[in-house]
């Protein structure tokens, strides 16, 4: 962060620290910003570079860490986490340094995705639950972005993992409260990424579903699914969905061809993303299931 970018466009403005920060923060807050590099709540700064006609992306235009930048690395990870590429998760995440993202939104993506990867790692359960409360209880706090949710997703998985089942369903039937009310065209999705949060939120709350056998509300998520992947052409989610409704079929003694049509389907989409992880995963439901089934 350039701090000088700040001081000098304040004294251009022949703003003092005292008129600037009226209603904002204390003097002496701007004072050690502009003195110490102390910088203040990215809601303060905000706030201030707003008064002087500046973004706090402005400060930053100097340096790598820019918030083009940090949208790239975060688009990447959104991709590597749908797609199970821990190895590489991890080693985009420390490319980043929170203390450098200057955007809200940027940094409740890196904190999500931040606790997510630790709910479906077994992470530490302690820094998993300090990533999701940096969003619920500070950067969205009055809970109205689709943040909250997938911190609620990934706060059941965490508690799923951990057999907690009356607590996961406490987060996950607020998840599926969101879904209802917004599955009829209501979703915010302005991009592929934007998609794929939502397919996040979709795929995971129908998993936890099916997990404590409440199977025709899975298999209306996982419909939804399919839907949502249809409609930009989306296959990366497909493989997953289609697995969960070939476990549903299994669980519900269905004809054979249905389970053998699904796990085809979900190897094939499987094949076309690359995804080694999923087909790992059907080719051991398949020779599970074929050999419970045998004569």
């Amino acid at each position: 962060m350039d701090i000088n970018i700040f001081i000098e466009r304040r004294k251009s403005l022949k703003m003092s620290q005292v008129k600037l920060c009226k209603g904002i923060c204390t003097q002496s807050t701007l004072s050690k910003f502009e003195n110490n590099g102390r910088v203040p709540s990215l809601t303060i700064l905000n706030k201030l570079c707003e008064r002087l006609g500046l973004s706090v992306d402005d400060l930053y235009r100097n340096s790598i860490a820019s918030t083009s930048h940090m949208k790239t690395v975060l688009d990447r990870i959104e991709s590597e986490l749908m797609m199970e590429s821990y190895p590489k998760v991890v080693k985009s995440l420390a490319e980043i340094d929170v203390t450098e993202i200057n955007n809200v939104t940027l940094k409740m993506r890196f904190y999500y995705q931040k606790g997510l990867f630790g709910a479906l790692t077994n992470g530490k359960y302690e820094e998993t639950f300090f990533y999701f409360s940096q969003i619920l209880d500070d950067l969205d706090e009055r809970h109205q972005t689709i943040y909250t949710y997938l911190s609620y997703v990934g706060l059941g998985i965490l508690y799923s993992r951990l057999n907690q089942i009356k607590e996961a369903e406490f987060y996950f039937s607020k998840v599926l409260d969101y879904i209802e009310t917004h599955k009829n065209e209501n979703f915010e999705k302005s991009s592929i990424n934007a998609y794929l949060r939502i397919l996040t939120i979709v795929f995971y709350t129908a998993e936890f579903y099916i997990k404590v056998g409440n199977y025709d509300l899975s298999e209306e998520l996982i419909n939804l699914g399919i839907k949502l992947c249809s409609e930009q052409h989306i296959t990366y989610y497909l493989p997953r969905l289609k697995f969960l409704a070939a476990k549903i079929a299994i669980d519900r003694n269905q004809p054979h061809n249905v389970i053998d049509g699904l796990l085809t389907e979900s190897l094939a989409f499987a094949k076309i993303n690359n995804n080694e992880v999923v087909e790992l995963r059907i080719n051991a439901l398949r020779k599970k299931y074929e050999s419970e089934n045998e004569n």
